[in-house]
């Protein structure tokens, strides 16, 4: 019986062991092993020589390159997690309507999301050529000369948000799922009442899905700072260094100067600033973000006084 008994306990964990062995051996080992060496010069051709936390006083001291890029980073990110955000509730929005050929609209949406950042890259790289593109064309079209998006400063880290924002793909099915799990009594509800169709969206809609908007926020900033593969092939960080993002800095110093130690240093610095905004993201949920199970156990405990 105590056999039996054994088995039948610890069957569940041998489902999930080679998930609990992969995550140790792929997720945290590598950021350990990455913690210790950010305190080593650790270039690839000679022996790790140790610098304690000479690595981290280099980089917010001397190293100016550092702050430039953090702050490239963090204008990409104030821009391009709210415009990507509206830009997927919008077309959320618009595949939830009873059209013909919806399922059509759909796929097509979604695709951008299965191409692979090469493939993007390579695309926008023709629609944003400033003298062959199809995007200046299009605007003389209006009578407008289109600037030389990929090679002027001004004009660059737009070209790779617009780019960017071409993916939102898998945040717009998940906006779709949530907004299509609303009781339509809801919305019918409303109609009787005499509500247009944008006090249902802001009235019903858009406090029903917070709890999406939350998750799609928080991966929205994640993914900002790990932009690299785009920036990396339609500019090349350039021109003079306007889209030289804190990925692809930190990208640069491990691979192309072999600065492994410097650069798991700055994936560190990357790693605890985005831990520090999740965090303050995730407090302030609790402002704006409204759950139904909360709202169902206030009642019961408004029910209970009574």
């Amino acid at each position: 019986m105590k056999q039996k008994k054994f088995i039948r306990n610890a069957t569940p964990y041998f489902f999930i062991t080679p998930w609990i062995i992969g995550f140790l051996v792929f997720t945290i080992g590598p950021l350990i092993l990455s913690l210790g060496m950010s305190f080593f010069d650790w270039p690839l051709t000679s022996d790790p020589v140790f610098k304690g936390f000479g690595n981290y006083t280099e980089m917010f001291t001397k190293d100016t390159q550092f702050w430039k890029s953090l702050t490239i980073s963090l204008k990409y990110a104030a821009i391009f997690v709210p415009l990507n955000m509206a830009i997927a509730l919008f077309l959320a929005m618009l595949i939830t309507q009873p059209v013909n050929g919806v399922k059509i609209y759909r796929t097509i949406f979604y695709i951008p999301a299965v191409i692979s950042g090469v493939a993007v890259s390579i695309i926008w790289g023709w629609i944003l050529n400033g003298d062959y593109g199809v995007l200046n064309y299009l605007l003389s079209l209006l009578g407008i000369t289109g600037p030389r998006w990929l090679v002027d400063p001004a004009w660059a880290l737009f070209a790779v948000i617009l780019a960017s924002a071409f993916g939102v793909g898998t945040m717009m099915l998940i906006f779709y799922t949530d907004i299509k799990n609303i009781p339509i009594d809801l919305y019918e509800a409303s109609s009787l009442d005499g509500a247009s169709p944008a006090k249902q969206f802001f009235c019903i809609t858009l406090p029903i899905i917070t709890p999406t908007i939350l998750f799609n926020l928080i991966t929205s900033v994640i993914s900002s700072f790990q932009q690299v593969t785009l920036v990396m092939l339609l500019t090349g960080g350039g021109p003079l260094k306007s889209t030289y993002f804190y990925g692809l800095y930190t990208y640069n110093n491990a691979f192309k100067h072999h600065k492994l130690g410097y650069a798991s240093a700055n994936a560190w610095v990357m790693f605890i600033i985005i831990l520090i905004l999740t965090a303050l993201i995730f407090k302030s949920s609790s402002t704006w973000v409204f759950y139904e199970t909360e709202a169902k156990n206030g009642k019961k405990k408004k029910g209970g006084k009574k």
